[in-house]
């Protein structure tokens, strides 16, 4: 179904941007190729024009700029700064001498090595390119050397290099990579180059690194996919169904075309698709759209509905997770038992920026201009989509404006919307813009997530069982992660941090519901263990104050030999914090352990009760991340994740009315913390030899578990339902 003025805009479609081939051989100067396959470390290295696809890259200009491709999505993160410094440091190069530029779409060349397509989530992105960033940056500086070596008539072992400067030793001669990259590109690659010592570093771990990014987004110069325009681009906007499942039965477009600036409106798949020449115009447009919707098979179940299900089901015998000892024995043994349920709700990501895209195409070729955090999967959608050969589909990968996970799809429900948008049109340029209330009414949220605890303790007070059953959504099931990620019928993510604890429980056991919705379901920063870390560890206070313990020491006493990171992290925020319990005066204290992505986090949190409800006036963190690659960045991702996790601890929910519509439409019914609410925070790095782990999500899920402990020292009560104050 399409509806059409007499006159349509015609897109004039420009020639693309440079392919991967010819944006290799076209490079002038020296361009290093790196391969370092997912198994082993067997390098492969290949001319520019070689069929070989190696992964990471670093090219030197004769204007003595080193540019570093960065194979991961920038959304505020900090990937393209830890990345740079990785193989700015292995070249000794000047960091004023150092940019970034995002990788081309090529998976067999940029493949992030723990997902195996090109991707970017997990807290992954410096992990996974630790070693190959520094072999690259090695390979470079082997190579300028050489060059050196072979201009000036002398051995390698006589040049020294420092801040970009190549140095003669005998004669104090000098030569910048910009002077040698011309004859280092002729040289053969080395098969292998050493990597300094750690304690050799000088930006790795260096405090007061500027951020590649921050002065062009600060002064407004940065690009992103909401900024990008094409010659007689079109900007579409689409009319969703009101309801999840809900589709369009009727249609009455003829006020939306008498809008000035509508071109034409065109149903695709996802809802009507309204054509204009600038924003503004297709808003309008969609605005005056009549349609009627078919809700037959719409999800009608309010939140209210769902979670009394999701708790009858947490109530039920669920499939085992984990188990360890008789938990049942144990708890029919136990003096005292104990039993707690929580109520997690939907959770939007409401990223700063919505999505949006940008395609410009012919039968022969496509580009897209967007912030996908898995390029690999999406650009097969365009393909199919528009009938392009998947080598003609070209991914321009944008900053993104946050994410926080909702750029990551397994269904690229957002690119599929774009390629449709396209197709329904034809041949030219089509801005796809969603608004903050598409953006929140649309789906793809935190699932719903209910815990049901059950716990004993003996005369002694000691912990004797731990049963734990968790019923919420599958992210994974039904798509295309499902057989990698799943196993047994388990989807881990919907119970991550709730197995493998660091306690010693002598029985225990985690269970999982399954529960379907017609609501769709996505990871959200920190994906399960923001639910897990709060239920886990606010169940656990409850039981080691019921116990007679100390909060601090009680878990120490708990932690196992074979978890001494976790003790670790612990002592050191107690000592911080200058641990004495949880307080009686007008501020409570309150404190959390969790490991994720690798990283291990023990945070304490201080509370001030203000006319009945909680303000966090203070957090502690002590974090285990092993190599701190850029300290600042990794301070700035701990507060602005503590901030992520307080918000949704204090304010944030997502909530199905009756009929099954969303309440929430925007920011002033979706409360977010504000920077007049962020509390002072304190964060001390542990020092570590050990690889790299994630920095971008584990400082979100303790935070909220450290501020329940400390509202229950003020109110006697766990929160048991979050959040806790709401809109």
């Amino acid at each position: 179904m399409q509806f059409t003025k007499p006159v349509e805009l015609q897109a004039t479609v420009k020639s693309p941007g440079p392919s991967r081939r010819s944006f290799l051989v076209g490079a002038t100067g020296l361009v290093v190729a790196m391969a370092l396959p997912i198994k082993g470390r067997t390098q492969a290295l290949a001319a520019a024009d070689a069929k070989f696809a190696p992964n990471a890259f670093i090219r030197v200009s004769p204007d003595n700029v080193v540019t570093v491709l960065i194979k991961h999505l920038e959304m505020g993160q900090g990937a393209n700064t830890g990345l740079a410094i990785l193989a700015a440091d292995e070249m000794d190069a000047d960091w004023s001498q150092i940019r970034a530029e995002q990788a081309p779409d090529d998976p067999a060349l940029y493949a992030n090595l723990a997902f195996g397509v090109q991707g970017t989530g997990g807290s992954t992105g410096l992990a996974n390119s630790y070693m190959t960033m520094r072999e690259a940056g090695a390979t470079a500086r082997a190579l300028l050397v050489e060059a050196a070596a072979q201009t000036w008539g002398i051995s390698a072992g006589d040049i020294s290099v420092s801040t970009g400067v190549v140095t003669n030793e005998t004669t104090g001669q000098t030569a910048t990579f910009g002077e040698l990259a011309e004859r280092a590109a002729t040289l053969p690659m080395p098969q292998d180059v050493q990597l300094k010592d750690p304690s050799d570093f000088k930006l790795i771990g260096a405090e007061g690194i500027t951020r590649l990014d921050a002065a062009d987004k600060a002064r407004g110069q940065s690009t992103f996919s909401i900024d990008v325009m094409r010659e007689g681009m079109q900007v579409v906007t689409v009319l969703h169904p009101p309801k999840f499942g809900a589709v369009l039965s009727s249609l009455d477009a003829s006020a939306a075309l008498d809008v000035p600036g509508v071109n034409a409106v065109r149903e695709i798949p996802s809802g009507v698709a309204v054509y204009g020449v600038d924003t503004f115009a297709a808003l309008r447009g969609r605005d005056a759209l009549i349609a009627q919707w078919d809700e037959t098979n719409a999800e009608t179940r309010s939140s209210r509905d769902l979670e009394e299900q999701f708790l009858e089901a947490a109530r039920s015998p669920a499939r085992v997770a984990e188990n360890i000892g008789d938990v049942d024995a144990s708890l029919d043994q136990s003096e005292r038992t104990f039993e707690a349920e929580y109520i997690f709700p939907y959770l939007a990501h409401a990223a700063m920026e919505p999505l949006d895209g940008v395609i410009e195409w012919t039968p022969e070729q496509a580009d897209v201009w967007s912030a996908i955090q898995i390029p690999t999967i999406a650009a097969p959608v365009f393909s199919s989509t528009l009938g392009v050969a998947p080598d003609a589909v070209s991914i321009h990968t944008m900053y993104a404006g946050g994410s926080f996970g909702h750029r990551s799809t397994p269904t690229n429900h957002f690119e599929s919307e774009l390629a449709h948008v396209a197709a329904a049109a034809g041949p030219g340029a089509y801005k796809l813009q969603w608004t903050r209330e598409d953006d929140m009414t649309q789906g793809y949220y935190r699932p719903l997530t209910v815990h049901r605890f059950r716990g004993g303790l003996d005369a002694d007070g000691n912990i004797t069982c731990w049963d734990n059953t968790v019923a919420n959504q599958s992210i994974m099931a039904g798509t295309m992660f499902e057989q990698a990620l799943m196993t047994d019928g388990l989807d881990r993510t919907s119970y991550e941090g709730s197995t493998d604890l660091p306690y010693a429980l002598p029985a225990r056991r985690v269970s999982w519901a399954q529960m379907q919705t017609g609501v769709p379901v996505l990871w959200w920063r920190a994906v399960g263990h923001t639910h897990t870390a709060y239920a886990t560890e606010t169940f656990l206070d409850e039981l080691l104050i019921a116990g007679g313990r100390d909060p601090v020491q009680g878990r120490l006493d708990l932690i196992t030999e074979d978890r001494p990171r976790d003790r670790a992290v612990l002592e050191r925020v107690a000592e911080m914090a200058q641990w004495s319990g949880p307080g009686t005066g007008e501020r409570r204290y309150g404190v959390a352990l969790h490991r994720s992505f690798g990283s291990f986090v023990a945070q304490i949190a201080e509370v001030e009760d203000r006319d009945g409800t909680p303000h966090v006036t203070r957090v502690w963190c002590a974090l285990d991340c092993g190599v701190a690659v850029t300290p600042d960045v990794i301070r700035a991702q701990m507060e602005g994740g503590i901030g992520f996790g307080l918000s949704a601890t204090l304010f944030e929910q997502l909530t199905l009315e009756a009929g099954g519509t969303v309440r929430e439409r925007n920011y002033g019914a979706y409360r977010v913390l504000g920077l007049e609410e962020m509390p002072e925070i304190m964060v001390d790095i542990m020092p570590s030899e050990v690889a790299p782990t994630g920095v971008g999500e584990p400082g979100t899920p303790p935070i909220s578990a450290a501020v329940g402990n400390a509202w229950r020292a003020h109110t006697g009560q766990t929160p048991r339902r979050l959040p806790i104050i709401g809109a």
